[in-house]
């Protein structure tokens, strides 16, 4: 029997393998990120990053490094940029934008790291380095409200041609990331492991430092997971179930008579045989429209001053005096109220078989979004102007359509 000092060492000697053992983890770990708030156990150590969803890269910004989304707006910063040259390439005032960054305006960023805008810019488009025209959008949704502001003329130029909705296949499609604000106390590990992102995605999105510094106040993207295609299991049945199951014949009931087929005589055949063959069905879609058009009316009396031309002017321009009472031109909802890059007053009604009335060049808008509305009802007024006028969109979906083809 070994004493107790024989049982002691033995003991030491276990802890002390145990603790290397966890020295050799906690330095393997090190390399993926050392937790400073030790909040993830054993100095970091974990395998929870390596069964976190995998994340998509964050979307490429324009030439102006703006990323946009249907809630808000982002900006990525450049080597050696100052707030200030962020506000200015931007467009924004530099103090609002280091006010609401929780940073000042001679403060330096670091490549490629992200900073909240306070009020929306012009959207990205090809025009200012994008891919497709923003705000990024989850695919198959339509954002009526700022696609709208891209399809309106410039108010009281009427020499400039109306631009036309982007197709969709040219819009951006895309998750919206959730972006989170920092508070007091949080680590980039802790803002990880809250969303269940690696701290690595969450750096590369935000542009953060080797050591992942954040800071209070500030905005961070969350990063958003890869999509993943989810297949359906197939549902298989044991051999026999679901196959009806034939009666078999009872010895108490007779079988049925058997019944032989009557042989036709040569004046049935001859008859038969005069028998007219039957035509061919007609081709209905040759006969068939595509069903009577809404009849509509003019959201103002006047005279149209640009008529619709495809690709150039979507819809068409009715002069009216300013002041006047802008109508609905059919019963449906009120969609979305907006503004183009001019301020210029964009509403735009929802209707029934998915068509689209857009009204603009308005003001004093009387109407709210989401607010049903009835054939004739005022909406707005018309904006001044040199020559004030209307102009109106009619929409199957997304394709523009001639409105004098529904106008009565």
């Amino acid at each position: 029997m070994q004493d107790n000092t024989g049982m002691s060492a033995q003991r030491g000697q276990v802890w002390r393998m145990l603790l290397a053992g966890t020295a050799v983890l906690a330095l393997t770990a090190c390399q993926n990120g050392f937790d400073m708030d030790v909040r993830g156990g054993l100095g970091g150590f974990s395998t929870t990053d390596a069964a976190r969803q995998a994340t998509v890269d964050r979307p490429r910004p324009d030439d102006r490094g703006v990323i946009s989304y249907p809630n808000y707006q982002v900006a990525v910063s450049r080597r050696d940029d100052s707030v200030a040259d962020v506000a200015r390439r931007v467009g924004v005032d530099a103090q609002q934008l280091a006010d609401y960054n929780g940073l000042r305006v001679d403060d330096r960023l670091r490549n490629g790291e992200v900073l909240a805008l306070p009020s929306r810019v012009a959207e990205p488009s090809p025009a200012t380095g994008a891919t497709g025209t923003g705000p990024i959008l989850p695919p198959g949704q339509v954002d009526i409200g700022s696609m709208a502001g891209a399809a309106i003329d410039r108010a009281g130029d009427q020499r400039v041609a109306v631009e036309t909705l982007p197709p969709a296949e040219t819009r951006m499609t895309g998750a919206e990331p959730v972006r989170h604000k920092v508070a007091r106390g949080e680590t980039a590990y802790t803002i990880s492991r809250l969303y269940n992102v690696s701290v690595r995605s969450l750096a590369d999105w935000n542009g953060l430092d080797q050591d992942y510094t954040i800071r209070e106040g500030q905005f961070l993207l969350i990063p958003v997971a890869a999509e993943t295609a989810a297949v359906a299991p197939v549902q298989t049945q044991p051999p026999g179930a679901g196959s009806p199951t034939p009666v078999p014949p009872s010895a108490s009931a007779p079988l049925p008579a058997e019944q032989t087929q009557p042989v036709n005589t040569p004046a049935q055949t001859q008859s038969a045989a005069a028998k007219p063959e039957p035509s061919a069905a007609p081709d209905l879609g040759q006969t068939q429209s595509d069903g009577p058009k809404t009849a509509m009316d003019y959201p103002v009396k006047g005279r149209i001053i640009r008529d619709f031309q495809k690709g150039k002017s979507d819809g068409i321009d009715i002069a009216a005096d300013r002041g006047t009472a802008v109508r609905a031109a059919t019963n449906g909802t009120v969609a979305a109220i907006t503004s183009d890059a001019d301020n210029v007053r964009v509403i735009v009604l929802r209707h029934e078989g998915k068509l689209l009335t857009i009204y603009s060049n308005v003001d004093n808008i009387v109407v709210k979004e989401g607010a049903s509305v009835s054939r004739g009802q005022k909406l707005a007024e018309v904006r001044g102007g040199s020559s004030p006028y209307v102009h109106f969109e009619v929409r199957k979906g997304l394709e523009a359509t001639d409105p004098m083809d529904y106008l009565r």
